[in-house]
């Protein structure tokens, strides 16, 4: 099973979301190709109604414990309510392009 396949399950069971998207965005960092090592998600999950910002984001990262401690090295998110989601009609922040390692030399 691919990281990106745990993390879809393990949010699916643990969050039941209305709107899940894993993103695997490693080929935008400086890692060998097929990497999976840098990941976006987009969760809308009724279970962060009345929960601020910072506690979603510590049930993402205890849900996820064993991918960050093994296999991720950087992980961003978006974690909605529903009503979050209405507001923002489904639109979703896009990653900027990574400026680390040989990266940033290469733009110099």
């Amino acid at each position: 099973m691919t990281v990106a396949e745990q993390i879809t399950a393990k949010i699916t069971a643990a969050l039941a979301p209305a709107y899940l998207e894993v993103n695997n965005e490693s080929h935008m960092h400086n890692v060998p190709p097929g990497s999976e090592s840098h990941f976006k998600l987009v969760i809308v999950s009724a279970e962060f109604e009345g929960k601020p910002l910072i506690k979603r984001h510590q049930a993402v990262n205890a849900i996820l414990a064993k991918e960050l401690r093994e296999d991720i090295h950087a992980l961003s998110m978006e974690t909605h309510t529903h009503a979050d989601w209405g507001k923002r009609g489904g639109a979703v922040l896009s990653s900027p392009q990574c400026l680390g390692g040989s990266k940033a030399d290469a733009q110099v």
